[in-house]
This record gives C-alpha cells, sequence and structure tokens, in this order.
C-alpha cells in the first residue's frame, strides 16, 4: 500500500494495489474510488484533503494485535 499526499493539488491518494484503473466513482462528493477491470477497488483519493483530514502531511502504520 502506498500513501501520497499532494500540496499542489491537496489530493491524498491511498493506493491499494498495483494495478491499472478501469473505472472511477465519486462515492461522495469529494471521494474517489478507483477500480480494475475485475472490479477490486485500488486506489481511493480524497480532495480537498487538508480539509478533510487531521494530519495530510503524516501517517501512522498499526497493526491489529490479534
Amino acid at each position: 500500500m502506498k500513501v501520497i499526499y499532494d500540496p499542489h493539488t491537496d489530493t491524498l491518494t491511498l493506493i491499494l494495489k498495483d494495478s491499472p484503473v478501469a473505472e472511477s466513482e465519486e462515492a461522495k462528493p469529494g471521494i474517489i474510488l478507483d477500480y480494475d477491470a475485475e472490479g477490486n477497488l485500488v486506489s481511493v483519493e480524497v480532495l480537498d484533503a487538508s480539509q478533510r483530514v487531521t494530519e495530510p502531511h503524516g501517517i501512522e502504520f498499526q497493526m491489529a494485535k490479534s
């Protein structure tokens, strides 16, 4: 998984799978979901990220305890 924040466009992109995007849909205003040819979710784009995300410039990664 890769997370990219572009301050010029104020866009946060979460890439879940390295696969070509075949289809995109705006699930809610400013939230774009990208799918591959098989219909699998491959990325999520958050527009106006600085208004929607607490800290778009940083990321915290945690693993759930089993």
